[in-house]
Formats: structure tokens, C-alpha cells, sequence
């Protein structure tokens, strides 16, 4: 792999994360509950509290999954 290839791919990840980060702040901004959903852990203790987001982090796996299997579909006609 050469160098001109390496700087797109890496401009087109960075591309990538910019756009997941724009759509979280875009689900914020009209309501959805991510980080809230039912099946999120909350542990609230004396000193400490921990938040664990499994049912969040399942919906946003298969989100992103699907999304990159359509965009991978799309590449390959």
C-alpha cells in the first residue's frame, strides 16, 4: 500500500467518525434516550456511580452494522 492510498483511507474514516459524531449530537438534539434506554446499568453508590450503556451500545452496533453492510453492497456493483 502506498502512501497516497493510506492518507485516503484515513480521510475517509475520519470522515467516518466525524459524520457518527454529527448524528449522535443530531439524536440528542430531537430526543432520543441513547445512554438512557432501558437495559442501561446505573450502579449509584456512597462514593461512587458507574454507568454501564449495554443497551445502547447493542442498538448502535446493529445501526452500524447495517449501515456499513449497505455501503459495502453499494462498493462491490
Amino acid at each position: 500500500m502506498d502512501i497516497m492510498s493510506l492518507g485516503k483511507w484515513l480521510i475517509a474514516l475520519g470522515l467516518l467518525v466525524a459524520g457518527a459524531g454529527a448524528l449522535l449530537v443530531l439524536a440528542s438534539r430531537i430526543g432520543l434516550p441513547l445512554g438512557s434506554l432501558p437495559g442501561d446499568v446505573n450502579v449509584t453508590g456512597r462514593r461512587f456511580s458507574v454507568h454501564v450503556p449495554l443497551a445502547t451500545c447493542i442498538v448502535l452496533s446493529l445501526m452500524l452494522t447495517l449501515v456499513l453492510n449497505l455501503i459495502a453492497r453499494f462498493m462491490r456493483r
